[in-house]
């Protein structure tokens, strides 16, 4: 079977939400033609979507290099090592003790990677409002804000971060 019909199956597997089978089908698709970059692409994004890390980077990077000039491969396989950097950094602040300076960085690095992934700028609410940085969480949480509107946590965060930073103020004032 051709590489297309592959691509077709992995589609009708994706549009009735059986995302294994689309990746599965991806995957048939990418071993009929090892060297067409859209395949690896195309696979990629769902492999993001169910975070699959490993292999959405793995199939990212191949992409990039089956076809470097392409802007959308390079601005993916960025938004994919951005998402793994958010997730480490997320994976640290969950544990008994987190090494802010680290996730911080990584938070950095993901941003820069991706500058609109507003879960990394909640995160780095968070790690600063750890380390009683307020303003400085208060403005992530405000960056999270500014790219998702709705977004309750990043609300409940700018406020609480703006107040506690405001009170610190007041305090070093008297």
């Amino acid at each position: 079977m051709a590489g297309e019909e592959h691509i077709r199956q992995a589609y009708a597997s994706i549009l009735s939400g059986d995302y294994e089978q689309a990746i599965r089908s991806f995957e048939q698709a990418i071993a009929a033609e090892p060297g067409n970059p859209a395949y690896h692409h195309k696979c990629s994004i769902t492999c993001m979507r169910s975070a699959l890390w490993t292999k959405a980077l793995r199939h990212a990077e191949e992409a990039v290099r089956l076809a470097p000039d392409q802007t959308d491969y390079r601005y993916h396989l960025a938004s994919v090592q951005a998402r793994i950097a958010a997730e480490e950094a997320k994976n640290e602040l969950a544990a008994a003790d987190p090494d802010y300076a680290s996730v911080i960085g990584r938070l950095k690095l993901a941003l820069e990677l991706d500058p609109l992934l507003d879960e990394a700028w909640l995160l780095m609410a968070a790690a600063y409002g750890a380390l009683g940085r307020f303003d400085e969480a208060a403005q992530a949480a405000r960056e999270a804000l500014r790219l998702n509107p709705a977004h309750g946590e990043a609300k409940r965060l700018f406020a609480d971060y703006r107040r506690r930073h405001r009170r610190k103020q007041k305090r070093t004032l008297h």
